[in-house]
């Protein structure tokens, strides 16, 4: 809205400037001289929109040819101008630095992260799926080498996180080059408890709706295989923290959909753990996963919880990992349920719980540390996958 300085009071003198579009995601806006620049998200996209005038419809959005990808504002302190600069990277393209030229729509780049190997983008495709699932289709970001056949047994990895209304969107990684060039296909499920579309798409992923998380997550993994980019016996899937959680709860679910799962310092022991408030993120946790004093949230919390559902069946590989002094997610979650896995699951299918004694929550924080722990953990999807190193 804007209005005069002095008329504020007066609801009647607001004028209009960016009318709500429930299909739109409204991010920040950046005011110059002669131009507004308006960052928005439209069904999991971000867009940039270039207003010339406030009282005129958009004058345009800079257009980008790829169908995943991600882009940020960059740093713009000159008021008096007429470039905007931005960062664009998706899973194919590294990191970039654009000028964008307001008047010609043209764009300059300024710098792109180097990639060493001979890296060519162009051997590499990127593609945008959506899985049914009931009412709604979710989002999946994909990346392979090009000439990738669909015929079923490609290996694959599949991401997933799903919580706090945090949006994992698709960007680039040198490290998973490793896989594509074995014939890989990434992907990145955008599933409900994320704010990939919006603000409700995350409220339909959280409390008594959190199970749809999960459902999302299993239909991303049988579309993949319905449509021959893999197969049971070739996907193994990955999850972090919340995203620990949602491998628990999906392993629970459809064991027999995956062959190897990682499952990085995950949130397994949900119902324990809320209900502990000596723990440093009890309290502010309930406006996620509910108040399990109140029996309603206790009981639906307690029938997803992926320590609490373990059965006596035959469950995928896991490596399953845990940092000694992880403040989120304590050491132990992860080992009594790898302890409760071992004691019910009935194959004989490798189960790994990997402890860092010096790591907290985010892994290895020296750079060649983290290195090490990504090569073992690709080292492991190889193994299971039957993908030679």
């Amino acid at each position: 809205m804007e209005v005069d300085v002095d008329k504020y009071d007066s609801k009647d003198l607001w004028r209009e400037v960016i009318p709500h579009r429930y299909s739109v995601k409204l991010g920040p806006i950046d005011s110059f001289e002669d131009f507004l620049v308006i960052w928005e998200r439209e069904q999991g996209l971000k867009r940039v929109q270039i207003r010339n005038n406030l009282y005129q419809d958009s004058d345009h959005f800079i257009s980008f040819e790829e169908p995943v990808f991600t882009i940020y504002p960059g740093a713009n302190y000159e008021y008096h101008t007429d470039q905007y600069r931005f960062y664009y990277t998706s899973l194919t393209t590294p990191k970039s630095v654009f000028d964008y030229d307001i008047n010609s729509r043209t764009r300059r780049l300024i710098k792109q992260d180097e990639v060493l190997g001979g890296f060519d983008s162009n051997n590499y495709q990127s593609e945008r799926l959506f899985a049914p699932n009931d009412k709604i289709s979710v989002p999946i970001s994909l990346v392979y080498k090009k000439g990738l056949k669909k015929n079923g047994s490609n290996p694959t990895l599949l991401y997933g996180y799903g919580a706090y209304g945090i949006t994992i969107d698709p960007s680039f990684n040198s490290e998973r080059l490793l896989l594509l060039d074995r014939g890989f296909v990434f992907g990145i499920a955008h599933i409900r408890g994320g704010s990939y579309l919006g603000r409700q798409w995350y409220n339909d992923g959280k409390l008594l709706k959190k199970k749809n998380s999960f459902e999302d997550f299993i239909a991303a993994a049988k579309h993949l295989i319905n449509e021959k980019y893999t197969s049971p016996d070739h996907l193994a899937i990955m999850g972090a923290s919340a995203g620990g959680l949602l491998m628990g709860a999906v392993a629970n679910m459809a064991p027999d959909l995956f062959r190897a799962i990682i499952a990085d310092v995950p949130f397994v022991d949900v119902v324990n753990t809320i209900l502990d408030p000596s723990l440093p993120l009890t309290l502010i946790e309930y406006d996620e996963w509910g108040n399990p004093n109140e029996k309603v949230f206790f009981d639906y919390i307690l029938s997803y919880s992926p320590y609490d559902n373990v059965q006596e069946k035959e469950y995928p590989a896991m490596l399953v990992t845990a940092g000694l002094n992880d403040p989120r997610v304590s050491y132990w979650e992860p080992a009594k349920w790898v302890s409760k896995l071992r004691y019910l699951k009935k194959d004989n299918r490798l189960l790994l719980l990997k402890t860092n004694m010096t790591q907290g929550h985010g892994g290895a924080s020296g750079r060649y540390d983290n290195l090490k722990q990504v090569a073992f953990k690709f080292a492991f999807i190889m193994y299971q996958l039957g993908v030679p190193f």
